[in-house]
């Protein structure tokens, strides 16, 4: 239990940010889900710039690795370009 008013708030940032970082690594994740299961070419090729941003996005907050943000941006543009 929170003895001081700093702490408490901290509390409620924690929470309030760990909603959100839970929130846009989901959505993330589903949408790499639906690009990796996509056998339309145009389609993946659409969505993949709007996808890498995300990614871009997680690691500039760092809730994800940079490095983990590389190898899925390099592992979904193989997988687009492959696509026929």
């Amino acid at each position: 239990m929170a003895n001081h008013k700093s702490t408490e708030k901290r509390i409620r940032q924690d929470h309030s940010r760990k909603e959100n970082n839970k929130y846009f690594s989901r959505t993330t994740r589903s949408s790499i889900k639906t690009i990796r299961s996509a056998t339309d070419k145009a389609a993946a090729e659409e969505m993949l710039p709007k996808i890498t941003s995300m990614l871009d996005k997680l690691a500039k907050k760092n809730i994800i690795h940079p490095n983990k943000a590389a190898n899925l941006k390099s592992k979904l543009t193989r997988k687009v370009k492959g696509l026929a």
